[in-house]
Protein backbone atom coordinates (compact mmCIF):
# COMPACT_ATOMS: atom_id res chain seq x y z
CA UNK A 1 0.00 0.00 0.00
CA UNK A 2 1.46 3.17 -0.79
CA UNK A 3 1.67 5.98 1.83
CA UNK A 4 1.25 9.53 0.61
CA UNK A 5 3.65 12.21 3.15
CA UNK A 6 3.17 16.05 3.04
CA UNK A 7 6.38 18.21 2.54
CA UNK A 8 6.62 21.59 3.94
CA UNK A 9 9.67 22.28 1.79
CA UNK A 10 11.25 21.38 -1.64
CA UNK A 11 11.93 17.58 -2.27
CA UNK A 12 14.20 16.54 -4.25
CA UNK A 13 13.04 13.85 -6.61
CA UNK A 14 15.35 12.37 -8.89
CA UNK A 15 17.76 15.26 -8.46
CA UNK A 16 15.41 18.16 -9.06
CA UNK A 17 13.40 19.85 -6.52
CA UNK A 18 9.75 19.11 -7.08
CA UNK A 19 7.38 22.43 -7.09
CA UNK A 20 5.50 22.91 -4.39
CA UNK A 21 1.61 22.90 -5.08
CA UNK A 22 0.33 26.01 -6.65
CA UNK A 23 -1.93 27.35 -3.73
CA UNK A 24 1.24 27.59 -1.96
CA UNK A 25 2.75 29.76 -4.04
CA UNK A 26 2.92 33.66 -3.58
CA UNK A 27 4.57 36.66 -5.15
CA UNK A 28 7.87 38.32 -3.82
CA UNK A 29 5.78 41.17 -1.96
CA UNK A 30 3.54 38.95 -0.24
CA UNK A 31 6.77 36.27 0.42
CA UNK A 32 8.01 39.68 1.81
CA UNK A 33 5.01 40.51 4.42
CA UNK A 34 5.21 36.79 5.49
CA UNK A 35 8.77 36.76 6.32
CA UNK A 36 8.19 40.02 7.86
CA UNK A 37 11.13 41.42 5.59
CA UNK A 38 11.37 44.03 2.67
CA UNK A 39 11.30 42.78 -0.99
CA UNK A 40 15.28 43.24 -1.82
CA UNK A 41 16.01 40.70 1.59
CA UNK A 42 13.93 38.37 -0.25
CA UNK A 43 15.61 38.46 -3.35
CA UNK A 44 19.16 38.31 -1.27
CA UNK A 45 17.85 35.31 0.24
CA UNK A 46 16.99 34.16 -3.25
CA UNK A 47 21.14 34.83 -4.16
CA UNK A 48 22.35 33.20 -1.45
CA UNK A 49 20.58 29.77 -1.31
CA UNK A 50 18.35 30.72 2.04
CA UNK A 51 15.08 30.48 -0.05
CA UNK A 52 14.03 28.66 -3.15
CA UNK A 53 12.44 30.82 -6.13
CA UNK A 54 9.83 29.63 -8.26
CA UNK A 55 8.46 30.88 -11.03
CA UNK A 56 9.27 32.11 -14.56
CA UNK A 57 11.59 34.99 -15.83
CA UNK A 58 10.00 38.13 -14.81
CA UNK A 59 7.67 37.05 -11.91
CA UNK A 60 8.96 35.40 -9.37
CA UNK A 61 7.16 33.09 -6.46
CA UNK A 62 7.81 31.17 -3.28
CA UNK A 63 6.40 28.34 -1.29
CA UNK A 64 4.35 30.10 1.53
CA UNK A 65 5.08 27.19 3.89
CA UNK A 66 8.99 27.41 3.69
CA UNK A 67 8.87 31.58 4.54
CA UNK A 68 6.60 30.44 7.47
CA UNK A 69 9.43 28.75 8.56
CA UNK A 70 11.75 31.39 8.37
CA UNK A 71 9.78 33.63 10.34
CA UNK A 72 9.10 31.52 12.84
CA UNK A 73 12.99 30.68 12.94
CA UNK A 74 13.46 34.51 12.90
CA UNK A 75 11.30 35.44 16.13
CA UNK A 76 13.20 32.61 18.20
Amino acid sequence: MAHATASLGPTAQGGRLSRPPRHRLVPTNVAALAAGVSEATIRKWVSRGKITRYGTPGRSEFDIEELTEIALRRRH
